[in-house]
Order: structure tokens, then C-alpha cells, then sequence
């Protein structure tokens, strides 16, 4: 992996990403020149326990540019700045114009309940230059790259005394929030551990504690005896609609053998991952013979310095479709309690996806 590491006009960075080597002479551009001010903050949430983030400047956030718009596009091709340079690379991150948390803020507000500065940070991870590919569109080395900068944003992340998460995902298509057009994901990183994998910590420690052995390993080795529900599998990587899955087209991928983080994925974990990960998004588009609208995220150990042989490295990809005409939204029962009511078993949803026959050589399901 390859990568050199810029500054914008305005004063953020911009790390660039390639399987081949990189060219000393870019220049990192940005929409404007004018430092990005930003000064988020938490409030605590008595009845909830947890944190929730305030960040009034991003109501003049981008949101759905106009079709002719390319942001990856060079600056005297367009009427729109552009965040990116010219050049040859892969990938490219640099931070969010608009943060929900950033990590040289100070303070925070009195209120009536505890808050504090939400020092996190908030990046943009731009998979390809292309605007027009998607995950499932991208050669195998290249997903294999991708893993790769994962592991490298949490590394840096996670070595700042605050971070205590670091979280990839990726939202994908109108459906679910996208503001760009163009392939990206995101990275927060939290001053916490978050609800969903402080809850996915405390369950996994406590497994372990009682066998020795992490709670997802045993539960891929389950799925692969029972054989119904799986999607992808290789020596390597898996990825199945798992048994208790709360959506419809719900899909788990996950190294094999547990890892907690990026960085402990080994060559061969990183290769079928990607397998996995390229095989899925295409199975995806390849049920409906359009792109399909998700959100994956990415689950890993805590950055707070500690061992977690509990935790397993895993992505979850959450479809909002019930049907395939009928959009999936949260309700009550969801919202509220936060049980989930799935309307259809894992294993119906499972054969649909198992039935779509791709091809991971080419861009097309086949």
C-alpha cells in the first residue's frame, strides 16, 4: 500500500491511497479556502445512558448536488470545487467539511445536564475515482486496498488519546441519506464506545469469559453445520444472513478466525473478505437488477489501548427494503423499545440472495 498525505487550502487533510506509487507532485484542493469552524458538543442522556452529539453548523451541509455535479471531477471541468486532485491513486480520505465531532474543539455549554466537547473526528473515505462504480464494481486488489486503509485510518484514529471507537460505514444510495454521488463511506471516531458495540463489548466479554472462545466465532462455526443461510464462504471469510437477523436481506461478513481490528487481518483474511465483500454487494444489485440501497458497518475492538481477544471484526449490512417495492422503515416497536419485528424469516431472504449467481471476475451479475 501506498499513500502520501496533503493539506487543504482550508487546513484539512486529505491522505491519498494507492496499489501503485503515488506522485510527489499533487496538490490537495478544497470548496473553499476559509478554515472549516466547528465546535460540536455532547449532552448526557439520563434516561437513555448514553451521548448524543450537537452540530448546528451542519445544517448548511451538502445534501443531494445537482445530477450534473461531480465532485470528482477537475476544477476547470466543472462549475462545482472539487475535493480531490488530479492524479493517480485509489483511495482517497480526507476530513468532513461538516464534522459531527471534531478533535481540537474545547467547549462546551452549560446546560442541565452533564455535556462535554464532542472531541472525535469525522472523515470521508472516497473508494474510487470513478463515479459511477460501487463497491462491486471494484477489482479484488483494490477491495483488498480498501481493507488495508480501514486498518490504517483506525490505527492513526486510534492512536489519539481521546478515541475510544473508531467506526467505517458506508451509506448507500438516496434511500439511506447519501449526499454525494459519487462511491464513498465514512469513518466517525468516538471520545466513547458507543450503545450498539458497548452492547456487542459487554455480550462478547462475557462469552468469553465463560468458554474461552469469542461468541461470533462459535456462531460462524454454528451457521456454516447448519448450511442454510450462507452467502460466501472460503477458508478465509464468510458471509451469511445470520439466524436472528432483524432485517430482511440482513448479511454478516467476517474473517473465519477472529481478529479484533483491521490491523490484525492477515493477506489471506483481507482477500476473502474482499471476495466476500465484492460477492455480496453484487448479489445485491443482481435481485432486483438495480442498485441497491444499504448501510454496512463495520464492528471492531475498542481503541483504548487494552487487549480484547472477546472481539470479532465483522461488518453488518442493513437493506431498507421490506420488498422489493415496499421500503423498510423503523416503526414503533423499533423505534421505541428497540425490539425488532422482521417480517420475513432469515432463511427465505437467504435462498432469494443464494439464488443470484455472480460472477466476481466481472462487473455484472451474471
Amino acid at each position: 500500500m501506498h499513500s502520501q498525505e496533503l493539506l487543504k487550502p482550508d487546513g484539512r487533510t486529505l491522505t491519498l491511497y494507492s496499489r501503485t506509487p503515488i506522485a510527489t507532485t499533487l496538490q490537495a484542493p478544497s470548496p473553499s479556502n476559509e478554515s472549516v469552524r466547528a465546535s460540536p458538543h455532547l449532552r448526557w442522556h439520563p434516561l437513555r445512558g448514553e451521548w448524543v452529539a450537537y452540530a448546528s453548523h451542519r445544517q448548511g451541509r451538502t445534501f443531494m448536488p445537482p445530477p450534473e455535479y461531480n465532485p470528482l471531477a477537475p476544477t476547470h471541468n466543472s462549475q462545482f470545487p472539487t475535493e480531490l486532485p488530479q492524479g493517480h491513486y485509489d483511495v482517497a480520505v480526507f476530513e468532513n467539511r461538516f464534522p459531527s465531532m471534531t478533535p481540537d474543539v474545547h467547549d462546551a455549554p452549560t446546560q442541565i445536564v452533564e455535556t462535554l466537547p464532542a472531541n472525535g473526528a469525522c472523515e470521508v473515505v472516497v473508494f474510487t475515482q470513478d463515479p459511477q462504480a460501487y463497491l462491486g464494481s471494484l477489482e479484488l486488489d483494490h477491495l483488498e486496498l480498501l481493507l488495508q486503509v480501514w486498518g490504517d485510518r483506525t490505527r492513526r484514529l486510534g492512536s489519539m488519546a481521546q478515541i475510544q471507537y473508531v467506526l467505517p460505514f458506508e451509506n448507500k444510495g438516496v434511500e439511506v441519506g447519501v449526499t454525494l454521488h459519487h462511491p464513498h463511506g465514512q469513518i466517525y471516531a468516538y471520545p466513547f464506545v458507543p450503545p450498539v458495540p458497548a452492547r456487542m463489548q459487554s455480550c462478547q466479554q462475557a462469552y468469553y469469559e465463560q468458554h474461552q472462545r469469542g461468541l461470533l466465532q462459535d456462531l460462524i462455526q454454528q451457521e456454516i453445520k447448519d448450511n442454510q443461510r450462507i452467502l460466501y464462504q472460503d477458508e478465509w471469510a464468510i458471509a451469511f444472513v445470520p439466524v436472528c437477523a432483524r432485517y430482511p436481506y440482513e448479511v454478516w461478513l467476517a474473517p473465519i478466525q477472529p481478529v479484533p481490528t483491521f490491523l490484525e487481518l492477515t493477506p489471506e483474511q483481507r482477500h476473502g473478505l474482499a471476495r466476500a465483500l465484492k460477492t455480496i454487494t453484487l448479489k445485491y444489485d443482481g435481485l432486483w437488477n438495480r442498485p441497491f440501497p444499504y448501510l454496512m458497518a463495520w464492528f471492531q475492538a475498542p481503541t483504548d489501548g487494552q487487549l480484547h481477544p472477546e472481539w470479532h471484526l465483522h461488518a453488518e449490512f442493513y437493506p431498507p427494503y421490506r420488498t422489493s417495492e415496499r421500503l423498510k422503515h423503523l416503526a414503533g416497536t423499533e423505534l421505541a423499545a428497540g425490539m425488532f419485528a422482521n417480517d420475513a424469516l432469515p432463511e427465505e431472504k437467504a435462498k432469494e440472495l443464494q439464488a443470484v449467481h455472480i460472477n466476481l471476475e466481472k462487473l455484472h451479475t451474471v
